[in-house]
Formats: structure tokens, C-alpha cells, sequence
């Protein structure tokens, strides 16, 4: 350290104007707090600064202030010292850190002492707490939050507050204001400072190996179905509560089945037991080596002349064995239809993130062919099929049939009969929606040993697989999305296209596009910083327990680094469509040439992605962004700039991703063949939605061609949309024809206050 005495006379005058004595220790902080952020250990935990550097940066800053500023010196003048010393000593990239360290702390002072950005700020939390979700929008921001309960309020005020803080403080400038004129949607960004990753696919098997601690005790290894079912709830809720997006599982079959052989287990050797106690020939048998025998069981599936030693030349005592069997196979097939319907009542009404929100989940399914699996999926669709306590459609969790030639998808496929169901569900429920494990950009990753290689997707669309930064860890268990943004294509098409009466300047088009994408990456590198400068403490579920790829090699009080890089950085875009006809005055759907447009451009994003990628060594990805409620922000913004554009922002929202507007007429065919293309070029997710009219349980082979129609075009992921009824006296939701299946009340029929209050009182 430099002589104290030198300095100690030295007064310093804060931006307040108050005097205060000088502290060579807060000096050395402020320059440590630099070097730390950019002081990022490699693979091997090898950094490139030591405490060596810090010192030489801070007495170079005291020598200049003694011989600069001998009495008297302000905090931006040692500021500035800081920032020469740093350049001048060739620490650039420490420089950059403190220089925009600077700038957040300019742009958040300005925040919260400037009169007229605070007086917005304040009137944006008068409204949260004044009114109701229906008078303010901000309080519809996440559908899963009913913003008029105090927790959701609560939630908002939060939110609010957060946003303010990234923006002023956590985030460049340029990002910010990119942000704020619709150039661009930071996803999320009000969990930005918490440095909470979006989503995660939860590897049961690796979770419920050993147990696992919600932070309130140790659960022990599941033994039986509902257990199974019951934790794999809880590990929903639990690990949503480290997390600001989804939670999926991806092999949910694959994982459950277990619960079932134990299940059987049980039930056989008890069924047995008292079946032999009951007919007294329990006296002549071994009974210790039968219950040791029947441990050990590894199928569902068992052969009775196995054990033929028992019950030797009896016919009796066989017959017993048979009937043994039958009944514990017929007890695990109802308990397992009662733990899936247990699953899926539990995932729509229990809540995270202080009692405010249902958890966002998926789950996959569909490709395990041993028994236990086969009964997992079968009485997961018919819990579904049954629907919730007053027969309503369940919206959790988000189910996907994950579709494979091999296996369910020919009709001497041994899941055939699953794959059929699971359309004849998703007829009457919307759910599953199905994924296509043989499209060409899953089908590469796919190991038919391994089923952690099968492509697993968020119910959203939100898809990980590929792993740039380790290949052999190619997988979808244990790794999720860390952010995404989101870019304005339809505000690019304005500038450049013909809508203006302009020529169409493709070359400044794209001259752009590639600009606002070195943006977003930048931005997403700021944001991953922030992610990997947490400690595992600060995800106590996530990381604390294992759940993220290789986090069980942390400890404690490590940094992210090494383990979020399996995660993936997406860059998202919207309006598509709407881009299109601004450049060519025609969108996707009606035109050949837009087709082929809209191709080049979206495989312009993703070929920068995967340079990123190259350039970082990360999983720099393209989204095809789930966009419900972005749509309208941009509109909004846009048609105050531009006016009211015909086909453009002329509507209250723009169209999802690369989908076809949901007002252009074209077959069912023609879309999915229009939209195929896009999802190979959208590796971070997506989907396309069908429109189907009518009832489509009348019609399960068009259905089921439909489905067919998505997989040989080579659709990642799809779903198909139909109406569904709600009745307004009982709540029954679902399909209604002439009579309502619950209350037994026929279409026309008079709907009065009181019958509507009965059924409200009764079903309490």
C-alpha cells in the first residue's frame, strides 16, 4: 500500500458537496470491483489478473492524486484517474468495465432524481396499486399471475421497481434505449438483476436418484407411482421458484416408469401373501425367498412358470400365483391412472413465486415401449381426457407427444395405440401437442439408446439441444435457455421497403438487421455476465441440488461460468409476415418470391447465430420468439411512428414469428408446408399452430392426418387449435354439443342468476 501520510490530508468532495477525509480503501474497492467483473477463470480456474494487478493500478491513482490534487479532490476527478491509469497501463478490457460501471451509475442517479422520469416511474406504481388488471395492462403482463391478489400485486410492484433498476443501472445505455423504442423486447428483463436463467429441462432420474432437498428437509428416492408423481410436482414448483421461465420434463415416460415396476412390486408380493394366507397354502412355501424373488422383478411383464418352484405340480397354488398377478396388475394400473390425475390437478392449482403464480410446465412423452411406460402414457392421457374437478379442460402441463417412425408412429409400432390416443385426447383437449423426433435437425442428435438424446421442447416452443460448447454433452436433460431478446422485423421492413413508395434496399435492409443482432448478442453478453457472476447459493434448487448440467461438481460459493455455458443465448424476432409486405408488398403466404425472402432473411439470423457461437464458444441460438404479448407492444409503438400501414400496423398485434397470418385464407396443407422450412433455421424453438373448425373428435383420421401432414413436411413442433366450449352456468369446459356433459343443461336453454348460483355453491 502508499504511505498513508502522503494522502491522509487530502480532503475529498462527494457529489453531494459534502467533505469528507480520504479513504484509500474504497478506492482500491472501486478498482478491485472492476477487475473482478472481467477477471473470468478458464476451464482449467485460471485467471488472467492477480491482486498484483489491482495494486498496480491503485498506486499509480494515488501517486497521480497526491501530485494532482494535494489538498482537495472530487469523486469524478478520482474517477477519472482510475479510467487514465487503467488505459494507460493497457488494461483495456478493465477499463471498458469501470467506464460503463460509470455510465449505469450516471444513467441510475438520473433515474431516480430526475423530477419528470421520476414522476413516471411513481405514476406507474400508483396504478398497480390503484387499479385493476382490467384498467391496466402491466398487471396482464404474465398470464399465470392474477395481478389483482395482493401476492400479484406484490409481484408487479417488484417487477416495476426491477425493470427500473436494470435499465438505469444493470444495462448500457444503447440497450436500454433499444428497448424503449421497439427497436428490440428484452425478455424478462425484470429478472434481470436477480440473474435468474428462463427455463429448464428437469432430469427426473438424476433428481430423484439420491433425493433431494427442497430447503425444508431431505425427500428420499420415490418408492411407488404416486410418490413418483407427487415429487415430480414438487421438483415443478420448486426448481420455478430459481427460474423466471418454464419447467419441462423431458422423458417423462421414460422417468415414471420406475414408479410403476415399484408399484407392481408391492402389489404383487401383498396380493400374493394374503391370497396364500387365505388358502393356507402359505405353509408349504418359502415365503422369505418368494418376497426376495418377487424384489427383484424388472418387468411388469412376468412369466408365472417362473416360478414354478413354488407352487411345483399344483394347480391350485398356480392358479393363485395367476390370479396374484392379475389382481396387483390391474391394482398398478388404476393407482397409476390415479397418481397421473393427481400430476395433473396438482400442476393447475399448486403455486410459486410467493403464492401468486402456477408453475409454467411441460412434459414429453411418448416414446418408452417397456409396460411401465406404456401405462404411464395411457393413464396420463386418459387423466387428461378426464379432465379437472368440473370437467375442465387441465392448460397444465403443456403435454407433447414426442412422435418416431419405429416407435409410434407405423401401425405395427408398439406405441401406435398411444400415438392414436394421444390425437383422439388432443381432439377433445387441445393437448398434447407433438414434436417429430425424425425431422431431419432432431433426428441428427438422436441415439435410439439413449433417450436423454431425444429433442424435448417447452410447452412454449423453447427447444435445447445441440451443445456447441461440449458435443458429447448434445442432450435435452439438464440444460435450458439463459435469455432471450427479441428483434422488430416489421419496423425494418418500414424503412427499407416499398411501403413508404420507396425502392425495396435490401442491402440496407440487412446492413441493419446485422447491426440490431451485434446489438442483442452484446446485450445478451452483458446479461450472461451477470448470470455467471452469481454464486450457487442464490439458486438453492437449481444449482444447490443438481439440477443444471454439472452444477453437482460446484460448490457453494463458485461462480456460473462453467456450467450455464451449456444453456443457450437466443436472439428472437417477430412480424416476419408484416416484414415482407413492407419490403415486397407481399407476405409469405401469397407470394413464391416472399417465401424465398423470408428464407434468406431468417437464415441470415441464424447464420450469424451459429458465428457467435463460433467467435464465444456459447450456444448462440435463433428463436422463433413466443410472442402473444410483444405482438401488440410493437404495433403500438409502430403505428404512433409510422401510421396506420395497410397489412403492417394496421391491426392490434404482429404476426408470430414466421407463422402465416391467422386472417389469410390458405389450406392446412400449404401452411405447414410454408412454415416447415422456418424450423429448421429457428434452432432455439419453435412452432406452428393449426386452425381446425368444428369438432374434431367426429373426425379422428383427419386429425390424425393432420398430425401426419406436420411430420413428413418436417415440422419441429406443432400443435392444432379447435374450439372449445365453455358453459356459463356449471363452468364445464370442453367440447358441448346439444347437452352439456356436466349439468345436463341444452344449448338455448334460459340461463338465470339463481341456477348459476346454485352450481357455484354446490361445487365449492
Amino acid at each position: 500500500m502508499t504511505d498513508v501520510q502522503e494522502v491522509t490530508n487530502i480532503t475529498v468532495v462527494k457529489r453531494n458537496g459534502k467533505k469528507v477525509d480520504f479513504d484509500e480503501s474504497k478506492i482500491a474497492l472501486a478498482i478491485g470491483k472492476a477487475f473482478d467483473k472481467v477477471n473470468i477463470e478458464d476451464d482449467e480456474g485460471n485467471k488472467p489478473y492477480s491482486e498484483k494487478d489491482i495494486q498496480k493500478i491503485l498506486d499509480g491513482v494515488l501517486k497521480q492524486i497526491k501530485k494532482e490534487y494535494p489538498e482537495k479532490v472530487k469523486i469524478e476527478q478520482i474517477q477519472d484517474l482510475i479510467e487514465e491509469t487503467l488505459k494507460k497501463k493497457h488494461y483495456d478490457d478493465v477499463y471498458e468495465e469501470f467506464s460503463s460501471y460509470r455510465e449505469r451509475r450516471a444513467a441510475s442517479r438520473e433515474m431516480f432524481f430526475d423530477d419528470k422520469r421520476m414522476h413516471k416511474f411513481q405514476k406507474s406504481l400508483e396504478n398497480l396499486g390503484m387499479k385493476s388488471a382490467g384498467e391496466n395492462d402491466s398487471k396482464r403482463e404474465n398470464a399465470n399471475v392474477d395481478g389483482d391478489t395482493a401476492m400479484g400485486t406484490m409481484l408487479q410492484f417488484g417487477s416495476t421497481v426491477s425493470k427500473e433498476f436494470a435499465k438505469s443501472y444493470l444495462m448500457k445505455k444503447k440497450f436500454a434505449d433499444a428497448h424503449e423504442n421497439g427497436d428490440i423486447h428484452i425478455h424478462d428483463m425484470d429478472f434481470l438483476p436477480m440473474g435468474t436463467t428462463t427455463c429448464m429441462q428437469l432430469d427426473l432420474d438424476k433428481i430423484f436418484k439420491n433425493g433431494f432437498s427442497t430447503g425444508h428437509g431431505h425427500l428420499r428416492e420415490p418408492n411407488d407411482i404416486m410418490s413418483y408423481s407427487a415429487l415430480a410436482a414438487i421438483v415443478v414448483q420448486s426448481n420455478q421458484n430459481d427460474q423466471h421461465g418454464g419447467q419441462s420434463i423431458p422423458a417423462f415416460d421414460h422417468y415414471l416408469a420406475p414408479g410403476v415396476l415399484k408399484t407392481f412390486r408391492k402389489q404383487f408380493k401383498t396380493t400374493l401373501m394374503d391370497l396364500l394366507d387365505f388358502s393356507d397354502f402359505g405353509k408349504f412355501i418359502n415365503t422369505t425367498i418368494l418376497e426376495r424373488e418377487i424384489g427383484k422383478i424388472d418387468s411388469i411383464d412376468i412369466d408365472i412358470n417362473d416360478y414354478e418352484r413354488f407352487y411345483k405340480d399344483s394347480k391350485q397354488v398356480k392358479r393363485l400365483f395367476e390370479m396374484g398377478y392379475e389382481k396387483a396388475l390391474a391394482k398398478t394400473d388404476k393407482i397409476t391412472y390415479q397418481a397421473m390425475e393427481a400430476f395433473v390437478h396438482n400442476l393447475n392449482t399448486m403455486h410459486s413465486r410467493a403464492g401468486a403464480q402456477v408453475p409454467f410446465s411441460s412434459i414429453n412423452f411418448g416414446t418408452c415401449t417397456s409396460s411401465e411406460g406404456r401405462m404411464v402414457i395411457k393413464n396420463y392421457l386418459l387423466a387428461v381426457e378426464a379432465g379437472l374437478g368440473h370437467g375442465e379442460t387441465p392448460i397444465f402441463p403443456i403435454s407433447i407427444f414426442k412422435v418416431k417412425e419405429g416407435i409410434n408412429y407405423n401401425k405395427d409400432d408398439k406405441n401406435y395405440d398411444l400415438f392414436k390416443l394421444a390425437c383422439k385426447v388432443s381432439a377433445k383437449r387441445l393437448f398434447p401437442n407433438f414434436s417429430f423426433i425424425d425431422t431431419p435437425f432432431n433426428l441428427e442428435y438422436y441415439d435410439p439408446n439413449d433417450y436423454r438424446t431425444e429433442v424435448g421442447y417447452m410447452g412454449c416452443r423453447t427447444r435445447v439441444m445441440a451443445n456447441h460448447v461440449d458435443p458429447s454433452k448434445a442432450i435435452t436433460p439438464g440444460r435450458g435457455n439463459l435469455s432471450f431478446t427479441s428483434i422488430n422485423l416489421p419496423r425494418l421492413g418500414i424503412k427499407h421497403g416499398i411501403v413508404n413508395g420507396e425502392k425495396t434496399d435490401l442491402d440496407g435492409f440487412y446492413e441493419e438487421l446485422g447491426e440490431l443482432m451485434d446489438l442483442v448478442k452484446d446485450q445478451l453478453l452483458e446479461r450472461f455476465e451477470i448470470q455467471c457472476n452469481k454464486k450457487v447459493y442464490n439458486f438453492p434448487f437449481l444449482l444447490g441440488q443438481g439440477v443444471w448440467m454439472d452444477s453437482e461438481r460446484l460448490k457453494p460459493g463458485d461462480r456460473l461460468r462453467r456450467v450455464l455455458k451449456h444453456g443457450t443465448l437466443s436472439i428472437g424476432f417477430i412480424g416476419l409476415a408484416e416484414c415482407l409486405k413492407a419490403l415486397i408488398g407481399k407476405h409469405h403466404g401469397e407470394s413464391a418470391d416472399a417465401q424465398k425472402l423470408g428464407l434468406e432473411i431468417i437464415g441470415f439470423m441464424r447464420k450469424k447465430c451459429d458465428e457467435y457461437s463460433d467467435k464465444y464458444n456459447l450456444n448462440f441460438t435463433c428463436l422463433a420468439t413466443p410472442a402473444e404479448g410483444l405482438s401488440g407492444r410493437f404495433t403500438a409503438i409502430d403505428k404512433v411512428i409510422y401510421g396506420k400501414l395497410k397489412g403492417i400496423t394496421d391491426r392490434a398485434y404482429y404476426t408470430n414469428s414466421f407463422h402465416i397470418p391467422v386472417h389469410y385464407n390458405i389450406s392446412i396443407a400449404n401452411k405447414i408446408k410454408l412454415e416447415a422450412p422456418y424450423h429448421a433455421l429457428t434452432n432455439a424453438g419453435h412452432i406452428s399452430y393449426i386452425e381446425l373448425d368444428g369438432d374434431p373428435t367426429e373426425n379422428l383420421d383427419a386429425f390424425e392426418r393432420v398430425v401426419r401432414i406436420m411430420k413428413e413436411q418436417g415440422i419441429g413442433y406443432g400443435a392444432i387449435n379447435h374450439p372449445v366450449d365453455r358453459d356459463p352456468v356449471c363452468g364445464y369446459v370442453g367440447i358441448i354439443k346439444d347437452v352439456c356433459p356436466r349439468c345436463g343443461r341444452r344449448e338455448g336453454e334460459a340461463v338465470d342468476f339463481e341456477t348459476i348460483k346454485m352450481w357455484n355453491n354446490c361445487c365449492k
